[in-house]
């Protein structure tokens, strides 16, 4: 399995190149060269695997050679051990042909824990191999960074760090983070927005000498090793709800882009999908593009669901690149622009073919506590505001004949503010986290300054003997 570059002007790579390579160094995203393919009769024989087998036979299409296959069944098997549910992904009925499929059984809560465990041990068997050291930088809108230093804390093989916007997650996304006092972990409050966050480590990829120094690498959704590992959950929702003998629809809160993406590439190798809802807040650019083919930037401003608080959303670049039948260039320059003037000039062949895979929806604030309440009365479901958005859109385009899956993105006791609202209920934390609030936190507040970064991680990196 090789890898090449939305830009088309970065080196082609295998597998583990792409793992600790993060972004490509012309400003693209890796991709696979060529797709793998799933037929329905190789789905129907995935049916009878438990979710740790069957996530390994669908990474192992994206990893080649790189892992051998019993190795990749044994990360896979511990990355999902300490999950508190033992069907690790379960599904809950919501109504006739309604359903949520949790994705926040593991460590932090929160779906990023389903790559992150494994990207974790990933990485640390690569360089194990290569007897190599690291440092990773990542951006978090909320759940992204807690579930990275909970995979990578206490590594010899590499440093982290993690940005996010100063006063912009919730207070247990925060303190989720910066209680972790490992020493190869930084922290950093960005006095900024979650974008802010996302261009500094953009920036830091950009600048050459830095990224060389450092041996940077990514665990945003920007590393092709996330979403890989996003797509297992998917086709194990798919085959318990009868695929391929049956079509189904997923809709996915999302403002990244990186785990609706991992729903398409599931699509794109077979698994029969109808349609995918892509559910978003007031920061709305990704519906406002299925709608009106606009994509915009506009101003971020808070929410109740901070890890849709985005206007630029990364793994679009992945879709547009397909969208435009592969034209790297054609890519390249819309990005480029896109960067300069705040627009993505999408041709409209490009943009009909995006409306025959998604459809959008956005609640506001307010709209977004009132579907926690009504789904909270019709269901006895409680869901955290990115869920809620998410189950509101499935209803919108619920069919019949085509059973609808919305991905839980996180436990409602991560939002409790928001929960308490809407409901009244003050939903618990777990009991390995009820001490959270009492933990001593650890973590800088720095300006939007790309200096400053990187002279904090420069400095974390060397402490820990780089």
């Amino acid at each position: 399995m090789r890898y090449i570059s939305t830009r088309g002007q970065a080196p082609i790579l295998n597998f583990s190149h792409t793992l600790l390579t993060g972004l490509a160094e012309d400003g693209g995203l890796y991709i696979p060269e060529t797709w793998p393919h799933l037929s329905h009769n190789d789905l129907r024989e995935l049916r009878k695997l438990d979710y740790s087998e069957l996530a390994a036979k669908i990474i192992g299409l994206f990893t080649g050679d790189d892992i051998p296959a019993p190795i990749l069944l044994d990360l896979c098997k511990q990355s999902y051990a300490n999950f508190n549910h033992k069907a690790i992904v379960p599904l809950v009925q919501l109504e006739h042909n309604l359903f949520v499929q949790e994705l926040f059984h593991g460590p932090t809560l929160a779906f990023k824990d389903m790559a992150m465990q494994l990207l974790g041990r990933l990485f640390d068997y690569v360089l194990s191999q290569r007897e190599e050291h690291i440092t990773i930088v990542g951006a978090t809108s909320g759940d992204t960074g807690s579930a990275a230093i909970e995979a990578f804390k206490d590594s010899k093989y590499l440093t982290v760090t993690i940005l996010h916007p100063y006063g912009r997650t919730s207070e247990v996304q925060r303190r989720q983070m910066t209680t972790v006092l490992s020493p190869n972990i930084n922290n950093i409050a960005i006095k900024g927005s979650f974008d802010d966050c996302q261009d500094l480590v953009k920036s830091m990829f950009a600048d050459m000498p830095f990224r060389k120094e450092m041996h940077l690498s990514a665990i945003n959704s920007i590393n092709w090793g996330r979403i890989a590992a996003q797509i297992p959950y998917y086709i194990y929702a798919a085959l318990c709800l009868g695929a391929p003998d049956r079509e189904i629809s997923f809709t996915v809160p999302t403002g990244n882009f990186g785990n609706i993406l991992a729903a398409w590439t599931a699509k794109k190798i077979g698994l029969p999908i109808r349609f995918l809802g892509v559910a978003s807040n007031h920061n709305d650019i990704l519906t406002r593009f299925l709608l009106n083919n606009d994509m915009s930037i506009q101003e971020v401003k808070p929410s109740l669901s901070p890890s849709m608080d985005i206007q630029i959303s990364s793994n679009f670049e992945r879709l547009l690149f397909e969208l435009l039948d592969r034209d790297a260039a054609q890519c390249c320059q819309i990005m480029q622009n896109f960067r300069k003037d705040g627009k993505m000039n999408i041709p409209e062949q490009s943009w009909t073919k995006a409306t025959q895979n998604f459809k959008g929806m956005s609640l506001n604030n307010e709209e977004t506590k009132k579907a926690i309440t009504k789904i909270f009365k019709d269901s006895l479901y409680l869901a955290d505001p990115h869920t809620a958005i998410g189950i509101i859109t499935a209803q919108k385009y619920l069919e019949k004949d085509v059973p609808m899956v919305t991905v839980a993105t996180a436990h409602p006791a991560k939002f409790p503010d928001a929960i308490k609202q809407a409901t009244g209920i003050l939903p618990p934390l777990p009991l390995a986290m009820a001490d959270l609030y009492e933990r001593k936190e650890n973590y800088q507040i720095l300006p939007a300054d790309l200096q400053a970064i990187e002279n904090s991680v420069r400095t974390v990196a060397y402490q820990n003997n780089f």
